[in-house]
């Protein structure tokens, strides 16, 4: 299969578990995780229709966002964002999938133009797994109740990975848990903060997380085995 075979593939696929939950396909966003392929192929892959290419280390999104930069791409990070790389990274990124500690967004408001407040996901650990970035899901409120400090900082909704462990049904529940947790803080958070956006599933579980309610869907081995 070609790449936009695959692509296209995957696509159908998420329509799929998207009217298995209920929704239209229009309702999630497949997010290309380009970290396993050089620029070219990432090139590709626009040519392909996936104008969102995710990339999970900063230094790569530099250097892929340079290379592509004749293109109309919107970038996201989806791995860990250390402090001393925000001001490189935020002007190129459509959003930050990975916000985890009010340290850093501390560093991504002071970079943050007023004008154009920074997108932002918090990421939650709801797998309890202690080798995973995220905060465990009772700080999420208490960190949002204060999104007042961050005036240029728009939170726009949730982000986790399923255990590493544990097959599908786990998966499932972690996705499920990460649903059931903004819907609780939904009514309750800040008018500053959105929790309109869900970003879970990757290549091996992006059907399950769609059937639990993601908005976003970070895929990458697929398209390319």
């Amino acid at each position: 299969m070609s790449l936009a075979d695959r692509v296209a593939e995957v696509r159908e696929r998420m329509a799929q578990a998207a009217t298995r939950s209920g929704r239209p396909a229009s309702a999630v966003q497949l997010v290309a995780v380009s970290k396993y392929v050089d620029a070219a192929i990432a090139r590709q892959l626009v040519a392909a229709g996936c104008l969102d290419l995710g990339e999970a280390r900063p230094q790569e999104l530099w250097h892929k966002a340079q290379a592509l930069a004749d293109l109309t791409v919107r970038w996201h990070l989806v791995g860990h964002l250390q402090t001393n790389k925000v001001r490189r990274t935020l002007p190129l990124v459509e959003l930050i999938h990975s916000v985890d500690s009010a340290r850093l967004l501390d560093a991504i408001n002071e970079v943050a133009p007023a004008d154009r407040p920074a997108r932002v996901l918090i990421e939650v650990n709801t797998s309890g797994d202690a080798s995973k970035h995220g905060l465990p899901l009772k700080e999420v409120e208490p960190l949002l109740v204060q999104i007042d400090h961050w005036p240029h900082v728009r939170v726009c909704g949730l982000m986790t990975m399923a255990a590493r462990e544990g097959g599908f049904d786990i998966a499932r529940r972690n996705f499920a848990d990460l649903r059931n947790l903004r819907d609780t803080l939904k009514p309750r958070v800040p008018d500053g903060v959105a929790l309109d956006e869900l970003s879970m599933g990757m290549s091996d579980d992006y059907e399950i997380a769609i059937e639990e309610g993601a908005t976003l869907v970070r895929v990458g081995s697929v398209l390319f085995e």
